[in-house]
């Protein structure tokens, strides 16, 4: 099965693309995952992510048929 990527705000400006469908793998987690579908990119740990539609660390577990969703750090003023 798969994980559908999605990217939000600058992220998918600055990689060009909206989304990304990465192979599902034993034992993943959502940084692995950014590694699969952007090897050439280094994820920063101010990213944000989500797993169907919660937040979680970049440590979380990924399961085959998920959705992983990055935004960029969100700032205010």
């Amino acid at each position: 099965m798969s994980i559908k990527v999605r990217y939000f705000a600058s992220l998918k400006e600055n990689l060009a693309k909206s989304e990304d469908i990465v192979d599902s793998q034993k034992n993943m987690t959502v940084a692995d995952v950014w590694l699969l579908a952007n090897p050439d990119k280094i994820i920063s740990e101010n990213t944000l992510a989500a797993v169907n539609m919660d937040y979680v660390a970049l440590t979380q577990a990924v399961n085959a048929g998920d959705e992983v969703a990055f935004f960029p750090p969100v700032t205010g003023g």
